[in-house]
């Protein structure tokens, strides 16, 4: 690049520092986002690696200002980091998989269109296989620290490489109902890198694991506060409150609610539209002054039966022990890239 674009030449300058002599795949987007263009990364580059197993490690250039600085005392550049992600290469591939271009463009329309930045330890579930052309049980990410590329001081404020990990549902869930950096310092151990590899099993398949996560919720209870749920709603039923469920989700509602109630700690659940604090203490079913949040505190034996009905099967179940409340399950369908339901769940 020209003099012009100073961040993307501190991007590079890290990356040749990694990688001397070595020229990426580079994928140039042909018309900028500023411009008008769908694409809001103006590049991805892939390096080919062998260790320490055969991965492709991509890099993307537009989540921090590249060109100039509209705020030039910031601390952070643009969002404050570029995408990296590392996937499994198969010995002599040469050529790179561009559904992973696919998806960190998609991860960069979600922050521009959002307006929601990402940091290491957060966690997304995609609600599908992370590449649709593919059978995998990868279906959830996080995100860490790249543990190579780390932090860089580049013109416009500092950068952090902020990679995806490709995780599955399982350890998804884990992340939720103990902790996210727990589960991250586990997974390492076995995940070089954090290589994200489509044709893995899953982590929790593995007894020593299983162990660890299992004996790390019971000692810790759940660090997860707050929880976003795509299919998930309240409305008034009667003298009480309908809860809408999408049965994608159920039971790992019923696994965090355990984690943090059984604590003595709350949860809000929050819908595209609607939100619930859920606590623990004498039971209590009622919404806030302005009736946007939906509280409900629930005794030992109520958590139990409110637990107890968050199975995915679809329909509508009282809870007992909670006057008022009612749980009703919707099923999920999960759809390919064009919309046809490949998946029922419920």
């Amino acid at each position: 690049m020209t003099s012009d674009a100073p961040g993307w030449e501190a991007i590079d300058a890290a990356l040749d520092r990694l990688y001397p002599g070595v020229e990426p795949k580079h994928y140039a987007t042909l018309v900028k986002w500023s411009l008008g263009g769908p694409d809001p990364l103006d590049g991805i580059s892939f390096y080919a690696r062998e260790s320490p197993v055969p991965h492709w490690h991509i890099v993307s250039y537009g989540m921090s200002e590249l060109y100039s600085a509209p705020n030039p005392d910031a601390e952070w550049s643009g969002w404050g980091y570029e995408f990296t992600f590392r996937v499994r290469r198969e010995p002599g591939e040469t050529t790179p998989p561009v559904w992973a271009a696919n998806f960190l463009q998609n991860l960069a329309r979600y922050n521009f269109g959002s307006g929601n930045g990402f940091a290491p330890n957060h966690q997304m579930d995609l609600n599908g296989p992370i590449a649709l052309e593919h059978q995998t049980l990868i279906r959830a990410i996080a995100f860490v620290e790249d543990p190579e590329l780390g932090i860089i001081e580049a013109p416009f404020g500092k950068v952090r490489f902020l990679q995806v990990f490709g995780m599955t549902l399982d350890e998804y869930a884990a992340t939720q109902t103990w902790s996210v950096e727990a589960v991250l310092n586990l997974a390492v151990g076995y995940v070089p890198l954090f290589i994200t590899d489509l044709r893995r099993n899953s982590l929790t398949d593995v007894p020593a694991f299983a162990d660890k996560v299992a004996a790390g919720r019971r000692r810790d209870g759940s660090s997860t506060g707050s929880l976003a749920v795509a299919e998930f709603a309240w409305l008034p039923d009667g003298d009480g409150y309908r809860l809408i469920v999408g049965a994608h989700a159920v039971e790992r509602i019923a696994a965090i609610l355990r984690g943090r109630l059984r604590f003595g700690r709350t949860l809000v659940v929050n819908g595209p539209d609607s939100s619930v604090e859920f606590s623990p203490g004498s039971f209590a079913l009622g919404t806030n002054n302005d009736g946007a949040l939906l509280k409900i505190v629930l005794t030992d034996e109520a958590l139990d039966h409110l637990t107890g009905v968050l199975v995915p099967l679809a329909g509508a179940s009282p809870v007992p022990e909670a006057p008022g409340l009612i749980v009703d399950v919707r099923p999920t369908l999960i759809r390919d890239g064009d919309g046809n339901v490949v998946e029922r769940i419920g």
